[in-house]
């Protein structure tokens, strides 16, 4: 029995050695395993956060070539404001450089009553601003500004290229526009 004991000892030493040991790589494991899922938890946030930033610049691209392009159909009669959102009339017609195939002014329609006595202006198509929020046009004068701007009632337009010439020079300096 003499014998016994110390390898009873010995045996319940190693156990409870072994024991300690194997809770401290329990432990080490467990921990491991907790830094791991974080890991994982801040790259799938990562990832997430760069899927968005493609996705918004994906709409970004998106949303600019739909504002560059445009059914005439849908400019027609689109509404025109100072940036205050005074109403300034609305788009009567596009003017179309021949040569280039550019928009060069759209017409806007101004004043009068129930459509009599409407004063039309060509205003330089680079000074309207569309606003996609309020789906409108946006020029950067006012309502008064605008009454003086250069302008010709619907039985007069400017019929030749001469006389467009004539008005450019004069409409690009009212509107601070550059040719």
């Amino acid at each position: 029995m003499k014998k016994l004991i110390p390898l009873v000892a010995a045996s319940v030493l190693s156990v409870v050695l072994a024991n300690s040991a194997y809770a401290t790589d329990v432990q080490d494991k467990k921990k491991e395993l907790i830094e791991k899922q974080q890991d994982a938890e801040k790259a799938k946030q990562e990832l997430q956060q760069e899927t968005q930033k493609a996705a918004d610049e994906r709409v970004h691209v998106a949303n600019e070539s739909m504002q560059q392009i445009s059914r005439a159909s849908k400019i027609i009669n689109a509404k025109v404001t100072s940036p205050k959102d005074e109403n300034l009339g609305s788009i009567n017609e596009l003017v179309i450089d021949p040569e280039s195939g550019q928009v060069v002014y759209a017409v806007v329609t101004f004043g009068g009553l129930f459509g009599l006595g409407n004063k039309l202006f060509a205003i330089p198509w680079q000074a309207l601003h569309w606003t996609r929020a309020k789906g409108n046009y946006v020029l950067d004068i006012d309502k008064d500004t605008l009454k003086k701007a250069p302008g010709f009632d619907k039985k007069h337009w400017p019929d030749s290229t001469n006389k467009w010439d004539q008005w450019r020079e004069e409409i690009e300096q009212f509107y601070h526009v550059k040719p």
